[in-house]
């Protein structure tokens, strides 16, 4: 597959949680943890569970920063 965001960060899923029609489903990628709000019929078409391996893509046309 390609893709043409061009920030897809490869880690290991360590948490997916299921409401009534989104999950959150958080990627561990090295250190930090990313967290995506998803259909819950795209973790089971993808079969997202914890441990296996996923990219996190982020495409957005915001991004903010922050320092303290």
């Amino acid at each position: 597959m390609k893709l043409s965001a061009r920030n897809q960060i490869k880690g290991k899923i360590v948490d997916v949680t299921k409401g009534a029609t989104t999950s959150h489903v958080r990627i561990d990628i090295g250190g930090a943890v990313v967290m995506a709000s998803i259909t819950n019929e795209a973790v089971d078409e993808l079969k997202l569970a914890v441990g296996k391996e996923a990219y996190a893509v982020i495409k957005a046309s915001d991004v903010m920063v922050a320092v303290d």
